[in-house]
This record gives C-alpha cells, structure tokens and sequence, in this order.
C-alpha cells in the first residue's frame, strides 16, 4: 500500500504535544521527512525521538512562532535539511486567560493573538515563497472560529481572524498551485485543554454538555485530517475550514 505523503516534506509547528505531536508521528508514517518546531526544547526532542524510534525520518527545530527571523530560519532549516518544503502545519496556539471582555488585560489579549494570529501569519509568510506547485499548507484553527467561546473572547477573535487569513492566502494562490486550508478541532483531550480543566472542573462538564458524541476527540483524529488535506488525494481542495468536532458545531 503506498504511502500518503511518500518523498514529500513538511514542517509542524506546536509539535512537542497534542494535536501537533500526533500530526508529526502521522506524517513521519506516512512517508513524509518532517521538521517538528515548538518553543520546548525538551518535549520537542522527546517527539523526535519517538518518531525516529517509530522508523520515521525528522529533525528538531527550537523556536517561537511569535518572532520573524526564528520562523524565517525555521522555513530555511526545512529547505536545506530536506532539500524543499511539500506540506506545512502552523498548529501553535495558546488559549490565553479566561474571563469577560471587560476583564481582560491588554498584554493578556495581545500575547493570544501574537501567538495564534501573527504566529501563523509569519509562518505562511515564509512558507508560501519555499513552496512549489502541489505544495499544501494547513492551519490549525477551531471550532471557535466559528461561534462565540465565552470566557474566551482573545482565543475566539484570534481563531476567527485564522479562518480569514487562510481563505485570503487560498485565493491568492489558487493559481499557483499551493493549497491552504484551515481545520478546526473541538474539544480535543491535549495538554492544554487538561490544565484548563484542571484550573476549573466545570470545564469539562460544560463541554461534554455541549459535545453530542459525549466525548472528548484524540488529537490523533486531528492527524489523519492533516494528513489527508496535505496528501495528493486533496488535490482540489483550499479555502477550506474543516470542522473535526464530533458534531458540537452542528448540533
């Protein structure tokens, strides 16, 4: 059976843990050389390690998608260590603090969309021009791109804004060849989402009254999503904002 991604390259940001953990170990599976990339140097060479141990073939790459020539040497380590860049995953992202519009502090506000909005920003802003003609590009988006998040209001503008960035740099290069699509997870068990659980026990209980399947989704679903969006099997599809939700969105 060939594999999804053979000979193709790819670069995943937020690739320590969750969803882009298992978005590098199912890339790696499925054929692809891939360049993982978070601010923790440890967990991201725990990652690497459990995908060369698993037979794939990645490197390493500490920086912070927040600061433009970390992403720009970023962009050029995956061009010069695998010779192009194929596929890319901007999945870093924080939630930021909780509380109502009015509470929120501006620092607070803007460290959630430098990191969501601006950190994929300067992502596809290197990585467009690396790219050639079947190349593909997805942003890790959410379910709060689409409605309102309470409690939330920076992470919901910030995921908001990600959907619009992806739909403009689709149509831009429609013609070139390179895809750019967005999925939005719900509510998906990650480290992240665990310690605002853990900060608020509540949490948990509001989302799986509001989640039809009654179940948090694995950031392995997440995965085989990118996967597919970024293998030839897509190869008409951009501008897309796939929902990977268990129907919360739906409902």
């Amino acid at each position: 059976m060939s594999l999804l991604l053979e000979g193709k390259s790819a670069l995943v940001t937020g690739a320590a843990s969750g969803i882009g953990r298992a978005t590098a170990h199912a890339f790696a599976r499925e054929g692809a050389r891939v360049m993982l990339a978070d601010v923790s140097e440890k967990e991201g060479r725990d990652a690497l390690q459990s995908i060369e141990a698993s037979g794939g073939e990645a490197r390493f790459f500490r920086m912070d998608v927040t600061r433009e020539g970390e992403v720009r040497s970023l962009v050029e380590a995956a061009v010069d260590a695998f010779g192009g860049l194929d596929c890319a995953v901007n999945n870093a992202g924080i939630t930021g603090p909780m509380g109502a519009v009015q509470d929120i502090d501006l620092v607070e506000f803007e460290r959630v969309t430098d990191v969501n909005l601006i950190g994929v920003f300067l992502c596809m802003k290197y990585e467009i021009p690396a790219m050639d003609v079947g190349s593909s590009i997805v942003n890790i988006a959410s379910g709060s791109g689409f409605v309102a998040t309470p409690a939330l209001a920076a992470y919901c503008a910030s995921k908001h804004a990600v959907l619009g960035l992806t739909k403009t740099a689709a149509v831009e290069n429609a013609q070139t060849g390179i895809r750019v699509n967005a999925i939005c997870p719900g509510t998906i068990d990650t480290p992240m989402l665990q310690a605002a659980m853990a900060r608020d026990p509540s949490v948990k209980k509001m989302i799986l009254t509001g989640q039809p399947s009654k179940r948090l989704g694995r950031p392995e679903e997440v995965a085989e999503a990118a996967v597919w969006l970024c293998s030839d099997r897509a190869g008409f599809v951009t501008g897309e904002s796939m929902l990977v939700d268990g129907g919360a969105i739906a409902r």
